[in-house]
């Protein structure tokens, strides 16, 4: 059976063909062609553009494989740089990342959807990307399913990401050139984030703090991130503002402002200022009040809409278990007043 082959930008053209010997055998013949996107990229990132569901690390190991030809010539190196107009051929076997490219129905919390872009809460527990080890039910599935033309976007058109136990706001994209214009967007500090968050210990000193502090990974465990010395370590510059909701004997409610972007990065400057997030167990943080994963929720999302220019504010209350957890420490929820 022939399938109908995604177009990843303007330009790049690839084809699946039918071929009932490789299928028998679990290989799969594609055909590209580099468009004026690709011209002068390197083969395998080239190729990760237009074969989006396979990771850059595989499709390496298949051009050193000898997999990927041009004409009768095999291209054996991944530099290897490419032109616009050139076209070949790969020999695809299935992985569990190829498997996990595949519409999966859910129910997702849509907050807004137009012809352009939609919003969606995000429950806890919910993955956003497959990876080792959740190669189905993420996010990224579920909008698959959503939507037909997902299809045709990298990731789906995510163009950011929550943490597993992180609830809340996201944007994605429907189109693509809604999500160049996303990511350029957030790039440039154009989409204000703001989260609610509970931590550990009373809250001292002024209500709001600014923490400045590269991220990188943990030198002592690879499997965190840490505040690094960037003359020491890899890492990159981050930034979180701090402000105090209300304080408790346990513990303070905190809304978090991202001006950059950093993997676990609330998290990791909570921790870094004496206030791991509840339940926090990679960072510090213990169960508390009822929580049993980080007490972060994605609160507010705004933005001006990159094809309309309207602004958008998008708005979620935390889920039950947060809210509980703040009325075990004796406050009920209510809207925080917005901060600009």
């Amino acid at each position: 059976m022939k399938h109908q082959a995604s177009i990843i930008s303007s330009a790049p053209v690839i084809e699946e063909f039918d071929d009932a010997a490789e299928e028998a055998s679990e290989v799969e013949l594609r055909s590209w062609t580099i468009g004026t996107a690709q011209h002068g990229l390197r083969l395998d990132r080239a190729l990760s553009e237009l074969v989006p569901e396979f990771s850059r690390s595989y499709l390496q190991q298949l051009i050193e494989a000898g997999a990927v030809t041009q004409g009768t010539q095999v291209l054996h190196k991944p530099a290897h740089k490419v032109r616009a107009g050139e076209q070949g051929r790969i020999e695809l076997r299935p992985t569990p990342q190829s498997q996990a490219f595949l519409p999966e129905a859910m129910a997702l919390d849509i907050v807004h959807q137009d012809e352009h872009l939609l919003v969606l809460n995000k429950p806890a527990g919910l993955v956003v990307h497959p990876a080792p080890g959740n190669w189905r039910g993420t996010l990224l599935n579920g909008l698959l399913a959503h939507d037909a033309r997902a299809v045709q976007l990298p990731r789906a058109g995510i163009v950011h990401r929550l943490d597993k136990d992180t609830s809340g706001l996201m944007v994605v994209a429907r189109t693509r050139a809604t999500m160049d214009a996303l990511v350029q967007m957030i790039a440039a500090r154009a989409v204000s984030r703001q989260y609610l968050a509970l931590a550990h210990q009373a809250w001292s000193g002024p209500a709001r703090r600014e923490v400045e502090g590269a991220i990188g990974r943990d030198p002592r465990n690879r499997l965190r991130m840490a505040v690094v010395d960037l003359q020491r370590h890899a890492g990159k510059p981050a930034r979180t503002s701090f402000e105090l909701l209300h304080n408790f004997a346990q513990g303070c409610w905190l809304r978090c402002t991202l001006h950059t972007g950093r993997t676990h990065q609330i998290r990791v400057h909570a921790a870094s200022i004496g206030h791991p997030l509840l339940a926090d167990t990679l960072y510090g943080g213990v169960p508390a009040a009822g929580m049993q994963r980080q007490a972060l929720h994605a609160w507010r999302l705004a933005f001006a809409h990159p094809v309309t220019g309207r602004e958008l504010v998008f708005k979620a209350p935390p889920p039950p278990d947060f809210q509980q957890a703040l009325q075990s420490w004796g406050l009920g929820y209510n809207d925080p007043q917005d901060v600009l």
